[in-house]
């Protein structure tokens, strides 16, 4: 018998007995789909974060000099105190990573942890729940800033310590709907403020509004606030390819200014925004290794339904098995026979998984927030899942068939 025969012979089995196939094959189809439908949340939650989160936070093409590193998650005692007696990154740190990086297009230095949120007041209307965040003049450049309205802030008005302030866009539609922002003065915490410019709607990631701020020239922030625990030196290469080099001209600026011997452990950091990706992929890493166990519990099941199914097709059958036998069919045709009608009819379930997965990821990214990217090495677990099943879960239903006795399967009603 011809293998396109064959074939047609186990669609033709499947076609015949729609209801039953659909319901053999529930198990598969329900965990194939989660399956696809999980990996392509998580993978495109994954390029997300990695593309606009870490973006969001500290520029794109940008590494940071820190006092403390950017780390999320558990640190013991011992470190937190190590930690705590690094020194400030001042505004002369700044100076030395500018002179370190010429190739950079900008350097910044802006006010760190902790902070402060204050409500911006304008005439009789108030914004509450704004961070406020001290900065210089190329902090503006090193975040990708697009302006909607005015003009950002200058090293002039960071060097005279002039009262003004650009806002995000939150703050623009909230306290200023139908008025201009330009040139009217608000107060924070009691203090004068100019508006000077909008900053344009940057959105919302994971949720999460990135703009509700206002920024002020740092020395102005450090007047209201005082000095922050921690400020920051932020390097907005031209190219990703130079982040590397740049770093390292960074770390060895920051151990001059240090005053840092050879081999001495920095007390300052100097990394790009990996750690927040890391973090959200050890994450993805526990969830991932908990799917296997949830599809490979569906994949048995749906075998073992697939297993039963083909056993009670093989006593239907065994008529027809005899006859076939009579006519000169050999143990071995009989075997691939069922074999094939098997591993058919997991595949098909193993497609209508991916399918509903693959709908089940575009209807998440419609109705959600979250993202979904279906990968193409899940779609080829998938099929292999499905082709697999039928295989090791066909292999005694069709020896079951082959070894049936011709003189037997004959008599049989």
């Amino acid at each position: 018998m011809r293998f396109a025969d064959v074939i047609k012979t186990a669609l033709e089995q499947i076609r015949v007995n729609k209801l039953r196939s659909f319901f053999t094959l529930l198990g598969i189809i329900v965990s194939v789909a989660f399956l696809v439908a999980v990996v392509a949340i998580i993978s495109g939650m994954n390029a997300y974060v990695k593309e606009n989160l870490a973006s969001a936070l500290i520029g794109a093409n940008t590494f940071q000099v820190r006092r403390t590193p950017i780390r999320i998650g558990l640190i013991d005692d011992e470190e937190v105190r190590k930690l705590q007696k690094r020194p400030r990154i001042t505004e002369s740190d700044a100076d030395a990573v500018i002179a370190a990086v010429p190739e950079a297009l900008a350097v910044s230095l802006q006010s760190g942890n902790p902070t402060p949120i204050s409500d911006i007041v304008w005439r009789n209307k108030t914004q509450a729940d704004v961070a406020i965040l001290g900065v210089t003049a190329p902090y503006q450049v090193v975040q990708d800033y697009v302006f909607a309205s005015g003009r950002p802030i200058t090293d002039i008005d960071v060097r005279d310590h002039r009262n003004v302030a650009v806002i995000g866009a939150d703050i623009t539609e909230k306290l200023f709907e139908n008025v201009d922002p330009v040139g009217q003065d608000i107060r924070i915490d009691g203090q004068r403020f100019t508006v000077i410019g909008t900053i344009a709607k940057k959105g919302r990631v994971l949720g999460q509004s990135f703009d509700g701020f206002v920024l002020l020239p740092l020395p102005n922030f450090e007047m209201v606030y005082g000095r922050r625990k921690s400020n920051t030196v932020s390097v907005k290469m031209p190219t990703a390819d130079l982040i590397a080099s740049g770093m390292g001209q960074a770390d060895e600026a920051m151990r001059i200014a240090h005053h840092l011997r050879p081999g001495e452990e920095p007390n300052y950091s100097v990394e790009t925004a990996d750690a927040l990706v890391e973090f959200w992929k050890s994450l993805t890493r526990i969830l991932f290794s908990v799917i296997p166990a949830i599809v490979a519990i569906g994949v048995v099941v749906g075998g073992i339904v697939i297993m039963n199914i083909m056993l009670m097709s093989v006593t239907e059958r065994t008529r027809e098995i005899g006859v076939r036998k009579a006519l000169g069919a050999k143990p071995g045709d009989i075997r691939r026979q069922f074999l094939v009608e098997a591993v058919v009819l997991a595949t098909i379930g193993g497609l209508c998984g991916v399918a509903a997965g693959w709908g089940l990821a575009g209807l998440v990214s419609v109705a959600s927030p979250l993202p979904a990217r279906v990968s193409l090495w899940s779609i080829m677990l998938a099929l292999a899942l499905g082709a697999g099943v039928g295989v090791l879960f066909g292999v005694y239903p069709a020896s079951r068939a082959a070894q049936l006795d011709p003189i037997d399967a004959l008599r049989a009603e």
